[in-house]
């Protein structure tokens, strides 16, 4: 047997919402129940691009790491970011994917505050594209059901 996530959350979904939703008394736990069907389709959506969201991410912050790289002044932090832009995601599990992507921001906060300090056009180029990242990145992580 093959699990069909996306199937089974759909079921799941179906049976709070039309099954166990109204077979409550209207009031807090029927209103939980639907809530809890609605996070259901968001859980949906999160597996399906869960793998596909990281990998573009991570892939985003190296190529951030290599145009950034060289306007670096500390070298320590101008190697690191050199080897982060090589790198390559583990593998194509979300542990992993997203175990890289906390590494890779960890390093993008300590470049942001790096180039902040530094007085160059090249810096604040670096600067705008970290902000450019953040927003991409807050986009890839919005949710269908607005603000919860």
């Amino acid at each position: 047997m093959k699990p069909d996530v996306p199937r089974f959350l759909d079921v799941a979904m179906q049976h709070l919402m039309l099954h166990t939703g109204p077979a409550l008394p209207p009031g807090y736990e029927q209103s939980s129940v639907s809530v809890l069907a609605i996070l259901l389709a968001e859980v949906k959506l999160e597996f399906e691009r869960a793998a596909a969201r990281r990998v573009e991410e991570n892939a985003a912050l190296r190529a951030l790491f290599a145009d950034a790289a060289p306007e670096v002044a500390d070298p320590g932090l101008r190697e690191r970011l050199a080897a982060a832009s090589r790198g390559a995601d583990a593998s194509l599990r979300v542990s992993d994917l997203e175990s890289g992507n906390a590494e890779l921001r960890a390093l993008l906060v300590e470049l942001h505050g790096h180039v902040e300090e530094l007085d160059t056009s090249g810096a604040r180029r670096i600067e705008d594209a970290i902000w450019s990242e953040l927003v991409a990145s807050t986009e890839r992580r919005r949710i269908g059901i607005g603000a919860f």
